[in-house]
């Protein structure tokens, strides 16, 4: 029983060990976004002297930050309404099937995440021109179901083995088509596994940067909030507060809903466990 105990406290320092390491470069831009130019060259870890708004003011009217916000908003709502309908229906579709080619194709769907973005984004990003995608937030909303459905597939794929197929057989008995059985009977039973994904794709999309940089970067009027950051760092000068300002405001709706919705991510975490 000590035994136990000395190990549980161990693990629990460990976390909370683990936990500060990743929040310290969040704190500092934070404590950053506050300080002026002078203070962020003398002493980036030091606290801000007093605590000013000044910086994101000045962010919030450079940048456009409303703006910049609703670009994000659609290319975020685009990408994950794209993501979540087609890898749901091509999962249960891709589960439901007991062949040879099923498995052939889902293993098709799911290589694509063992492939670095880095060595085809030269291809997409032609491709993406060629399809009048590029310069546009729906554009590059639409590319994030490519890039986003080999893992909501494979998530997917596994908790529906978990659901039987009686509940399919009911519904066809009842007279169910196959878009109403998915619908009306198999997508309610996916709402916890679907929270998940959602929530990892809104922190994935939104707080994107290469992505965006190849796609809408030549356009003022389609930039993201991470790219805004980026507009703060020249090659002869930086201004550093602006930047952390920036980037703390790009990144904090994302923080605020991964913060009310986290609960989710174990619960379809645990669920797909269980029913996988």
């Amino acid at each position: 029983m000590q035994r136990s105990r000395t190990g549980r406290i161990l693990l629990e320092a460990g976390m909370i060990v683990l936990s500060l390491l990743f929040l310290y470069p969040l704190f500092l831009a934070i404590n950053n976004s506050f300080k002026s130019f002078a203070e962020v060259m003398t002493d980036v870890i030091a606290l801000p002297k007093q605590l000013s708004l000044d910086n994101y003011v000045y962010v919030w009217k450079f940048i456009d930050y409303p703006r910049l916000f609703l670009n994000n908003t659609i290319i975020t709502v685009i990408g994950l309404a794209g993501i979540v309908l087609i890898s749901s229906i091509a999962a249960y579709k891709l589960a439901r099937t007991k062949s040879k080619w099923s498995s052939v194709i889902y293993m098709l769907c799911i290589m694509p995440m063992l492939i670095p973005f880095q060595s085809i984004m030269l291809t997409v990003l032609r491709l993406a021109k060629d399809l009048n995608l590029a310069d546009s937030t729906w554009g590059l909303g639409l590319l994030y179901w490519g890039f986003g459905a080999p893992l909501a597939v494979f998530i997917y794929h596994g908790f529906v083995k978990g659901i039987p197929a009686e509940i399919d057989e009911s519904a066809k008995i009842d007279g169910a088509s196959g878009f109403r059985l998915f619908f009306s009977v198999i997508f309610p039973l996916l709402k916890s596994v679907t929270a998940t994904i959602v929530i990892i794709d809104v922190m994935w999309i939104w707080n994107d940067f290469l992505l965006p940089l190849l796609m809408v970067n030549g356009s003022p009027s389609t930039k993201t909030l991470t790219l805004a950051a980026y507009t703060f760092v020249g090659q002869y000068t930086s201004d550093w507060q602006y930047a952390m300002t920036a980037m703390v405001m790009a990144v904090l709706p994302s923080i605020i809903v991964f913060i009310f919705l986290q609960k989710y991510i174990v619960k379809g975490v645990v669920a797909g466990a269980v029913k996988g």
